[in-house]
């Protein structure tokens, strides 16, 4: 046969941001070998008359590092058309890690990513394949996954590696530096796509103490950036935070002249701090500094559980909260009066979830076992309607609940008329679905098919072509995956086949998927018909089609490309 596989008919859009053009896509040995026009059989054919045919989606932003350990599907990414993927962003990772920190690096990763510790319990153990860096992409890629994958060396990991517990308690001695220095400048040479580090205050991690990226000092910032100057490639990855914004983002990038990609979102910081926040980026970018700010076209979501209160552990009254040591323990906290008071201060100061004001229209009773009646309704509504404030009335019905009481809250990118400025910004990427985290939380892995339908479709904010290249070609460039996220003649054969008249996302909805039957959020895609990954169909008409027990296409893509 001529080739292998053959998409016939379809309205073939290449990623580069031209317009579709009709015809066929052909690949031979996991490669584009025709494109428009394909003479000659095939081993397989498939129509795609109606559909669109774009590259395999890219995703920069996500938090795969331990899911992918037990699950080489990534699920669920390539539900949404995701044929690549970057994970160890925000500085968070599992390697390196001694085997004495097991135990620690997932209890970091409960609290501050949102994950069941008993899932990563049940999906790690304590027995793993690796303990550096280079020995983790090595056991990565002799599994194998569905999709490809890049991996960033995260400074809270590397941290511990040298500092131990310490690592979370003081700034590093020149000695220690140096050590991390030598971490990361070899995850480097074995592949990693950049280094990722985070100073975000929000980002609590195991009783209640900052995650060890946050107790780095400047001097150390510096010296482990730099190393990818001397090697001459990869990203820095950055939630920002006290000592590490924008004057901070051009001294790095001036010492190494490597790019850098930081979060914006809308109503972070107060109002209108994105739009000064943008204009920043923007001057710095005239100078001709490779800044790139990260920006997803959903409302960030959070489903929050007072058993594991992620969004309000930022603040300090919160750390007995943090060191409770079982949910009765937490319940006792959470009655106390004093603690309510204190609450209640802070709420009535505007430092409410995540530091935010605490918007009650724009919260949601999801699940309250003892209460039934109040499920589906807003804060506000049952607050009017009981007589209670915020904090009494979440926290009466959690501890009714034993805990088990949810409560959505819509917390940034509430001004639609806001994020669709930030999503047509040329200077931006699309990013910030932290697939693989948060999982208890909020799922915008389905970000992707989101754009695709509400802001394509239902609001013509951007024409599909321009899209396509926004989820494909654009994450690509900006992180340095070569031959992902185009469609061209000998380039790896990443395809995703969909509908443009009904592609988008569902609704959300918990599962019990994760080792030990813990709890996820998912969303199901709309209207993607067709995923296939260096020539392999891995998912049809929203079916996997490969045995996830078997030899899976997936590539690791080191230092940006696959071998």
């Amino acid at each position: 046969m001529d080739y292998d596989l053959k998409i016939r008919g379809g309205t073939i859009f290449d990623g580069t941001g031209r317009p579709g053009f009709q015809g066929d896509l052909a690949i031979k040995s996991g490669k584009v070998t025709a494109l428009g026009v394909a003479r000659g059989q095939a081993a397989r054919t498939i129509d795609a008359a109606g559909l669109a045919v774009a590259p395999g989606f890219v995703d920069i932003h996500t938090h795969f590092d331990a899911q992918i350990l037990w699950d080489r599907m990534l699920t669920i990414s390539p539900w949404h058309g995701v044929t690549s993927v970057v994970f160890g962003n925000c500085g968070f990772g599992v390697a390196p890690t001694r085997p004495e920190h097991r135990g620690l690096i997932m209890r970091t990763l409960e609290k501050v990513e949102g994950m069941s510790l008993d899932a990563l319990e049940g999906g790690l153990g304590y027995d793993w394949p690796f303990q550096t860096f280079p020995e983790y992409l090595d056991a990565l890629e002799h599994r194998g996954a569905a999709i490809n994958f890049g991996a960033l060396i995260g400074h809270t990991p590397v941290r511990l590696y040298v500092m131990g517990e310490a690592s979370m308690e003081r700034a590093a001695t020149e000695a220690e530096v140096a050590q991390m220095r030598a971490i990361v400048r070899q995850a480097l040479e074995a592949g990693a796509v950049g280094f990722a580090t985070s100073k975000a205050f929000t980002h609590i991690g195991y009783l209640g103490k900052p995650v060890p990226s946050r107790l780095a000092d400047w001097n150390e910032i510096e010296t482990l950036t730099s190393t990818l100057g001397e090697s001459g490639r990869g990203i820095v990855e950055v939630t920002p935070g006290a000592g590490l914004m924008y004057d901070e983002f051009a001294q790095i990038v001036r010492g190494n002249g490597r790019p850098i990609t930081f979060a914006m979102v809308t109503g972070a910081g107060g109002p209108g701090a994105h739009r000064k926040g943008m204009e920043k980026a923007h001057e710095l970018i005239a100078q001709g500094l490779p800044l790139v700010p990260q920006v997803i076209g959903r409302p960030v979501v959070n489903e929050v559980c007072f058993k594991d209160p992620f969004v309000f552990e930022n603040m300090d009254f919160f750390r007995p909260v943090s060191e409770a040591p079982d949910p009765k323990a937490k319940m006792r906290v959470y009655a106390d009066a004093a603690f309510r008071r204190t609450f209640k201060e802070h709420v009535a100061a505007g430092r409410g979830p995540l530091g935010q004001r605490w918007n009650y229209d724009q919260t949601w009773i999801t699940n309250c076992p003892t209460q039934p009646q109040y499920e589906g309704r807003t804060l506000a509504e049952v607050m009017r309607e009981t007589g209670k404030d915020a904090v009494d009335l979440t926290l009466d019905l959690a501890i009714a609940s034993r805990l088990e009481a949810r409560f959505l809250m819509s917390l940034f990118n509430n001004d639609e008329a806001e994020v669709a400025q930030l999503l047509t910004d040329r200077a931006t990427v699309m990013g910030l679905s932290d697939a693989g985290a948060h999982m208890s939380q909020l799922c915008d892995a389905c970000s992707y098919t989101h754009l695709l339908g509400h802001w394509v479709r239902e609001k013509s904010l951007v024409p599909i072509e321009e899209a396509v290249r926004m989820i494909t070609s654009r994450p690509a460039e900006v992180f340095g995956l070569k031959d992902r996220g185009v469609l061209k003649v000998g380039a790896p054969a990443d395809v995703t086949v969909f509908d443009p008249a009904t592609v988008g996302a569902s609704r959300l909805r918990r599962v019990h998927d994760l080792p030990r039957n813990a709890a996820r959020l998912v969303a199901d895609a709309i209207g993607v018909e067709l995923v296939v990954v260096n020539g392999v169909p891995i998912r049809e008409h929203g079916r996997d089609v490969v045995d996830p027990q078997g030899p899976l296409p997936g590539k690791l893509l080191r230092a940006g490309a696959a071998a």
